[in-house]
């Protein structure tokens, strides 16, 4: 019973870190359909201002979310795929000093009122991830996902789950109305 009590707080913390805002955008003219086979650009990847090893990390994600989707890697592709970075420090300020008094059946708790002025602070680095796709033959772009988020990396696996993640929920959108089946 005592673990419901911190159950919702858990739940919040999980969402809002792992949580990655998605938009896109498309040339509702280009005939997706058509599009079978993938490459790299190379030209626009070497110009993400990021590590070499995450531009492998995120090429290897956005391969395996392709090769799901059907799509082949191929010498002469329909469409290449670039991506760029950028990221900001971010600082979030939140106050405490009116929480949980009475609440939900549990009686009044102490230690959970904050008091005056009890105000918590946590800097964090927002990471954004643009995933371009372009129309091979006519050098144009037809697609481009964005997505934003928290970056939060203690070690290699959480950094390479994470870049996962981010892959994953923009591919989804990809292409125009696969989310809406």
């Amino acid at each position: 019973m005592k673990y419901l009590r911190i159950l919702p707080f858990f739940l919040l913390l999980i969402t809002s870190c792992s949580s990655v805002k998605v938009a896109t955008d498309y040339d509702t003219k280009a005939d997706f359909s058509s599009y079978k086979t993938f490459a790299f650009y190379k030209p626009g990847i070497d110009k993400a201002p990021i590590s070499d090893l995450d531009k492998k990390r995120i090429m290897r994600a956005i391969e395996a979310e392709l090769l799901a989707k059907g799509m082949q890697k191929s010498s002469t592709p329909d469409v290449l795929v670039s991506l760029f970075t950028k990221s900001r420090e971010r600082i979030n300020v939140t106050d405490n000093s009116a929480s949980w008094g009475w609440g939900f059946g549990w009686g009044w708790n102490p230690w959970m009122w904050g008091g005056a002025g009890s105000l918590n602070v946590n800097q964090y680095t927002e990471g954004t991830l643009f995933i371009d796709i372009i129309d091979a033959g006519k050098k144009e772009l037809i697609w481009q996902g964005i997505g934003s988020g928290a970056l939060a990396f203690k070690n290699m696996e959480k950094r390479d789950a994470r870049i996962k993640e981010f892959v994953k929920e923009i591919l989804e959108k990809y292409p125009p109305g696969s989310d809406e089946k």
